[in-house]
């Protein structure tokens, strides 16, 4: 069976971790590694579980403890070219990724890391360059697709493959424009390369959704801009216009910012029968 855990989702750091019998990859770095270790003490899961490291992109919540994870658990580190420059580049990262560690990936050519089939594809957002990622293991579909400025088809094509989503809905439109940010962060945040709101992330699932999903996580919500149940009521609301019914039709859970999540089983089409 493949498993699902986020270890984090905001921007404290972000770290999911998908798993079977025997093997684990890991999508980003945004979590200490004795943070990591406790959690993965407290579910009965070893660190040597990770064979594989995914990178999305080289803002430092998404990688500041990529170096040290890598080096410590012996870790390749899968990122396309310019990610793995930026990360080179990012001063928050004080240790670097070891070289014989790097491995490229290109967006849209699937490649085969243990148990998992993986394709990256683009996510619009302002970092040096940003992938989603469509996974494929134990017969089960699995998507992310984190900051991202707008929907593109491309990132549309893979809502409409996966079983299993996790999909940003950070700000709430107004919050954010009453909110205490400064105007020039205010403008990004709302921008194209900038994050998706929670309207615009229902919208997405709404619109692209087939009766494959079966299971939503809303991610990478913002502390000053959002809040859990806003952001859950806005996407049922929008689901519901469309005749979508969440708990009915598919199910739908927040991502803690902070906090892990628990461990989420993600059936393949046997298990259900």
């Amino acid at each position: 069976m493949l498993n699902f855990i986020s270890f984090g989702s905001g921007s404290s750091g972000n770290c999911y971790f998908l798993y079977t019998g025997s093997d684990g990859l890991m999508i980003d770095a945004g979590v200490g590694i004795r943070t990591l270790k406790k959690h993965f003490r407290d579910y009965g899961l070893a660190l040597t579980q990770i064979r594989h490291l995914l990178i999305t992109h080289d803002h430092a919540d998404h990688i500041k403890c990529v170096g040290s994870i890598s080096h410590d658990l012996h870790l390749p580190v899968y990122a396309t070219l310019a990610v793995h420059q930026g990360i080179d580049r990012n001063y928050y990262i004080t240790r670097k990724i070891d070289p014989a560690d790097r491995r490229l990936l290109e967006n849209g050519t699937t490649v085969r890391l243990g148990s998992f089939d993986v394709t990256p594809f683009h996510v619009p957002h302002d970092s040096s360059d940003n992938v989603g990622y469509y996974i494929e293991a134990e017969g089960v579909s699995f998507c992310v697709m984190t900051d991202a400025g707008h929907i593109t088809q491309e990132m549309a094509s893979y809502i409409e493959k996966a079983n299993y989503l996790v999909i940003e809905a950070n700000h709430d439109c107004e919050m954010l424009s009453k909110g205490p940010y400064p105007e020039h962060l205010k403008i990004r945040i709302a921008s194209s390369t900038g994050h998706l709101n929670n309207h615009a992330c229902g919208e997405a699932i709404a619109q692209h959704m087939t009766e494959r999903l079966r299971h939503v996580w809303l991610c990478h919500l913002s502390e000053e801009n959002n809040h859990p149940e806003l952001a859950r009521k806005t996407i049922e609301s929008v689901l519901r216009s469309y005749g979508i019914i969440v708990g009915k039709d598919l199910q739908l859970d927040v991502l803690k910012r902070t906090m892990p999540t628990g461990i989420f089983e993600l059936e393949n089409e046997k298990m259900r029968e």
